[in-house]
């Protein structure tokens, strides 16, 4: 009994010990080079998710907010200086104004190219179908902006911590061994903080996967959108009119 109430004590302070390392503020104080690499890249990764997760969300929010005010009045403003003029006044930012500006000065350059090589090969079905092609193609280039990153993170993160948490229990295993303490007590605190590693892995990769896939989808109905404009547009420049029903 004596020795019971003797060892108690002695326990008591052993979970305690174990308790006061693991945390993460533990951790930060503790990393080595490679683990503090890991922690760095995590870190990086985060930032930058959160980087462009704000950036995909206000532009997707403004494109959806002006894009088809842009396209209506495009088409409803009588004359095509006019509607030049009010396109060029748009956002940089705003895809279908640059889209529509494209088709426009080339609508122009073919006009004013009457007699030329030009007109020779290029009717102007085909030179402004290649202003759209082009227009359309870097616009969808600019909505893709991020999303490399935001895949790459939500792939990789888990992994990342993986690392840095099989590290982290390689050396808490190395200093158990060199104690001779194998207790429940002594592993406990090192492991569970490994652990930690992990959990930001997790942590940084959830979101950037949701977010990756909520902006895919919301780029793939503006890229229909891309391609309805664009018919438009190509309706309007080669045959005087807009195509109802589009």
């Amino acid at each position: 009994m004596l020795q019971e109430a003797a060892s108690a004590p002695v326990a008591g302070q052993g979970n305690a010990a174990a308790l006061t390392q693991m945390g993460f503020e533990h951790l930060l104080h503790n990393f080595d080079t490679l683990g503090l690499v890991v922690f760095v890249t995590l870190v990086i990764m985060s930032l930058g998710s959160v980087f462009f997760i704000i950036v995909n969300a206000w532009r997707m929010f403004n494109i959806r907010r002006r894009g088809d005010s842009v396209r209506e009045q495009f088409f409803e403003t009588k004359s095509l200086t006019d509607a030049k003029r009010h396109l060029e006044e748009q956002p940089g930012w705003e895809p279908f104004s640059k889209i529509a500006l494209d088709v426009t000065v080339a609508a122009e350059q073919h006009s004013q190219a009457q007699g030329s090589r030009l007109a020779e090969t290029l009717n102007r079905s085909e030179y402004v179908d290649r202003a759209l092609r082009q227009g359309v193609a870097r616009e969808s280039g600019r909505l893709e902006t991020g999303l490399t990153w935001l895949a790459t993170t939500g792939s990789t993160a888990p992994f990342v911590g993986l690392l840095g948490t099989v590290w982290g229990i390689y050396h808490a295993l190395l200093k158990i061994g060199a104690s001779g303490n194998a207790s429940m007590d002594a592993v406990a605190g090192p492991v569970g903080e490994a652990l930690i590693m992990t959990t930001i892995g997790l942590g940084v990769a959830i979101p950037a996967v949701l977010a990756y896939n909520v902006f895919n989808r919301a780029n793939r109905v503006t890229l229909g959108k891309f391609d309805e404009f664009a018919h438009d547009l190509h309706d309007f420049f080669v045959s005087g009119s807009r195509v109802e029903g589009k």
